[in-house]
């Protein structure tokens, strides 16, 4: 009779064959080629557009280049490991859908299989449009068409944003008797997909209310996250209040005391309040409460692309008005000052070129739109004196086509106002690639003829120039969507 095994050796031949089986496994998965498990659009900081892409293992970075996008626009790879950011050189417009062909090794020389993908960053034009009835949300097209976006006509649209990089659209309607709501919409894009699959066009789900009851006003502001900051006021007890809505679920309230709009930074994280002693930049939860003041009366008027730059407007005792250049970890910087009256300002990039609308004069306004560097030299400057900016509009630039947009109606001509109703205002180029675009007294951008600039500028060319469009009240860039569809 053999004698018994001894207790515990059996478990650790086991436990050997369980790591044998491990090891294997483990040189299996490392035959087997990685795969790209995430790419998604991402904000565009340093250049016209950008991609983030995450793998499912680190990737050799120097192997990437061998990716093909076409039409051939210059490009770069930044990251480590296993994510990665493709982005577009400064100066590069892309001016249709991008193929982008997918190639590279992991760090042990593990090919990836080949993938191509369709990939369109250009953003669309958004507008509240005046219609039979009340107001509608319209869309324009790369095609240049407008269409409304939804078959939904509110009384009246007073505000609109787009929080999520255009994951979802906002708005503040004016209801019966000078009550307000706030409502919510998904919105669908596919401006990157696999090739198989092709791109798609926008669409919109139905709009849901924010609130049960009617307000008396109401003020929202988005960001990237998705979130969207909501001042609103109210009969009864709890009058005035502030609520952080998630992208989905349940809002958050929130102890803000603001004299004014407050304005969630685009990244996230933090909200601009304009209180009594200044502006404040706040943290939002689950961050540390933290309080950075700017004292003196100021405005926020934009923020730049490039994460944590802004432009402030700063009113004097004297009347005059300056614009001021912020950026982090450093005092305001004075852009320009004058006694003209300083309507609207925005950014290109990191800052490399401001847009300013100015108004001048009391009987006739002369409206004048001024492009400066960053440390206030100006570039150039143009009279628009048959014009004015739609009230409680902006300038708005896109830096993936380097077009300014902006609402402007046509003046009466001398001795006819108040006559007739005024003209409408519509969306209009005001500049593309850093030049002005000719305009017309019908309110359509001109054409461009022999000897102006933009005639041998094809970025300049719009295909909008010879459709004015409808009218409009309020215009905003849709950004086309984050993730891709898988």
């Amino acid at each position: 009779m053999s004698a018994p095994r001894p207790a515990g050796r059996r478990p650790l031949w086991a436990l050997g064959g369980l790591a044998l089986l491990a090891l294997v496994l483990q040189q299996v998965l490392l035959r087997q080629p990685p795969q790209l498990l995430r790419l998604s659009q991402a904000p565009a900081s340093s250049g016209p557009a950008a991609l983030r892409l995450r793998f499912s293992r680190p990737m050799d970075p120097a192997s990437l280049a061998a990716s093909r996008l076409e039409p051939p626009l210059a490009h770069r790879w930044l990251g480590e490991g296993d994510t990665f950011l493709l982005t577009l050189a400064p100066g590069q417009w892309p001016r249709g859908p991008l193929r982008l062909t997918l190639a590279g090794r992991d760090q042990a020389g593990v090919p990836l299989p080949p993938r191509r993908w369709l990939w369109d960053p250009r953003p669309r034009l958004l507008a509240v449009v005046p219609v039979p009835g009340g107001d509608q949300v319209w869309l324009r097209d790369h095609d240049g068409r407008w269409r409304p976006l939804l078959a939904k006509v509110w009384r009246q649209i007073v505000a609109v944003d787009a929080p999520g990089d255009g994951a979802a659209l906002a708005l503040v309607s004016r209801e019966e008797r000078g009550r307000q709501q706030v409502w919510r919409l998904p919105l669908r894009q596919r401006n990157l997909a696999p090739e198989r699959q092709g791109l798609g066009a926008v669409t919109a789900g139905a709009p849901e209310p924010l609130e049960r009851e009617p307000l008396l006003f109401a003020h929202i502001s988005g960001n990237r996250r998705g979130e969207l900051l909501v001042q609103a006021g109210r009969m009864g007890e709890d009058g005035m209040r502030t609520l952080l809505w998630p992208p989905s679920g349940s809002p958050r309230p929130l102890a803000l005391e603001a004299i004014g709009t407050a304005s969630l930074l685009p990244e996230g994280g933090a909200v601009i309040v304009p209180r009594a002693e200044g502006l404040t930049l706040e943290t939002l939860p689950p961050r540390p409460p933290r309080r950075q003041i700017l004292p003196g009366s100021r405005d926020l008027l934009a923020f730049c692309p490039r994460s944590g730059r802004a432009l402030v407007r700063r009113n004097w005792p004297d009347y005059r008005r300056s614009l001021e250049w912020l950026e982090p970890g450093q005092p305001p910087r004075e852009i320009w000052r004058g006694s003209e009256a300083l309507l609207a300002a925005t950014c290109q990039g990191s800052g490399e070129r401001l847009w300013v609308a100015l108004m001048s004069g009391d009987r006739r306004p002369q409206l004048s739109l001024l492009a400066l560097d960053r440390q206030g030299r100006q570039l150039r400057r143009r009279a628009l004196s048959d014009w004015e900016l739609e009230p409680g509009t902006q300038l708005h630039e896109d830096p993936t086509t380097d077009q300014l947009v902006a609402a402007l109606r046509p003046l009466p001509r001398a001795g006819e106002e108040g006559t007739a109703p005024p003209p409408p205002a519509r969306a209009v180029v005001l500049a593309a690639k850093g030049r002005f675009r000719p305009l017309e007294a019908s309110g359509r951008p001109g054409n461009p003829g022999p000897g102006n600039p933009a005639a041998a500028d094809p970025a300049a060319a719009d295909p909008a120039s010879a459709d004015p469009g409808p009218s409009v009240r309020q215009l905003l860039w849709l950004a086309p969507g984050a993730t891709a569809s898988q």
